[in-house]
């Protein structure tokens, strides 16, 4: 079967139907971003975002239980290894012990009608804090970064994922995704939900302090869209 004709993993859900069904922005169509930190105890707040913190695993459910009363349908997960050896490949980020993998399983038993999304890219767990591997120049190489994405998106599937959101802007990772997604048994069970047009823009600056992101050198200009690039954006 053709890639583009697997569609029921955008509207497995009850929440993602009624999102195709809506015409207009409600609250239940906000994800609430939670930064989960590989101390499970922790609760460390963010200077750059007032009123937000890093979590733990283990805190979770005294966060997010009042907000789930409130009628909190959705949450999106990044991780923020403060702990683990950072490599050049982000090993770390799908290790079956790392912060995502973790909070993922211990919100699916403590809310199991929340909607859960993972971010996906390399950047909080590479040692060089690009999104994908690299040349030996610095650039990006972009081929294994996309198959070392859609390997991590698929483990967070297995996991327990509703929701894959891949940030990085690596070429071709959609397909990828989608086609790992299939072939293991998750074409029809998990959302991917792209970041069809993130631009280098200086706006992320506290979003990358918080995730503890930022490149160790140079910057995102060369995968992340210009900020006047319109017409990349509507491709």
């Amino acid at each position: 079967m053709d890639i583009s004709s697997i569609l029921q993993g955008g509207y497995h859900h009850p929440l993602t139907r009624s999102w195709q069904a809506k015409q207009q922005l409600t609250k239940s169509m906000l994800m609430y971003p939670i930064f989960i930190t590989d101390d499970p105890d922790a609760r460390v707040e963010i200077p750059s975002l007032p009123g937000q913190c890093r979590w733990g695993v283990n805190r979770l459910e005294e966060f997010l239980g009042p907000l789930v009363k409130k009628g909190l349908t959705s949450v999106i997960l990044f991780g923020v290894p403060l702990k683990c050896n950072k490599d050049a490949h982000g090993t770390p980020a799908d290790d079956p012990e790392g912060p995502v993998i973790l909070a993922i399983k211990r919100l699916r038993t403590l809310f199991p009608n929340l909607y859960i999304a993972t971010d996906v890219c390399l950047c909080e767990y590479t040692d060089h804090g690009h999104c994908g591997y690299l040349n030996e120049d610095g650039t990006i190489d972009n081929t294994p970064s996309v198959a070392r994405i859609a390997q991590v998106a698929v483990n967070y599937a297995k996991a327990g994922a509703h929701c894959v959101a891949p940030s990085d802007m690596m070429d071709g990772r959609i397909k990828a995704i989608k086609r790992g997604l299939i072939d293991a048994g998750y074409g029809n069970r998990c959302t991917l939900m792209a970041y069809s047009a993130k631009f280098a823009s200086s706006l992320y600056g506290p979003f990358r302090d918080a995730a503890g992101s930022a490149p160790s050198f140079g910057n995102r200009k060369c995968y992340q869209l210009p900020v006047s690039g319109r017409g990349l954006a509507r491709r």
